[in-house]
């Protein structure tokens, strides 16, 4: 296969949700719908898909309903009618329950597994940890990069999901890194060849509605740490 060959891997992850309300107190992550934020990033994504004339042959979500609502917001814009697949496998990095963290270990909790490159006995939330994300993540990816019925495919996920596969292709190994930051809505571009080490990334976290990302510095787990203490009163 020539370099001219390779195929295309669009990443995206879910437009913006609420997971906490105003006190604190979380929503069941499984359910969250996008918030209205969240359903402008993902029309905002389909319309940069649509200006580029890009057609997907494949549209892969993880299940859950925000990765559903914003594949579907991302197809209307395109104008085009495909069958979402769902790729259980590829849903975001369970936590633990919230209620069980101590106060002292709680900002770890949130925070630890997206800083740096995280250990894979790390645990987010005190659920499951990167090595277990990683033992569903990768072998996902392996058997869509297998299945040659496919030219140019949009996978809609969750951030922890994606820094797992921009991880593995940009390193080939079993790495997490934590800081590849992932903004709600955001697109990333691949290239795959029929080598297992043929990644091109070309595209990370390009954010239709904020190109520069310029209102924060902070990050998503930082935030939402800080939205959850208030219910600890911390």
């Amino acid at each position: 296969m020539s370099f001219n060959h390779r195929r295309r891997i669009f990443l995206m992850r879910h437009g913006s949700v609420t997971y906490f309300d105003s006190a604190g107190k979380p929503f069941l992550p499984e359910s969250v719908p996008l918030n209205e934020q969240g359903r402008e990033q993902a029309t905002a994504a389909g319309k940069v898909f649509a200006e580029a004339g890009l057609r997907f042959d494949r549209v892969i979500v993880s299940g859950l309903p925000r990765t559903v609502e914003t594949a579907t917001r991302v197809l209307a814009e395109t104008a085009q009618t495909i069958e979402l697949q769902e790729w259980s496998d590829l849903v975001e990095i369970r936590g633990g329950r919230l209620s069980e963290i101590p106060d002292a270990q709680l900002k770890e909790a949130f925070t630890g597994a997206f800083e740096g490159i995280a250990p894979e006995d790390k645990r987010f939330l005190g659920g499951e940890s990167v090595g277990e994300l990683m033992n569903r993540v990768h072998p996902a990816i392996d058997r869509l990069r297998a299945d040659a019925d496919w030219d140019t495919v949009l996978l809609v996920l969750h951030g922890g999901v994606n820094r797992a596969i921009l991880s593995y292709a940009l390193t080939g190994q079993r790495i997490f890194m934590g800081n590849l930051a992932q903004t709600a809505g955001c697109i990333n571009a691949m290239d795959v060849g029929e080598q297992h080490s043929d990644w091109v990334v070309r595209v990370m976290n390009y954010s239709p509605m904020s190109s520069l990302q310029a209102e924060s510095r902070g990050t998503t787990m930082e935030a939402l740490f800080h939205q959850y203490r208030k219910a600890r009163g911390i």
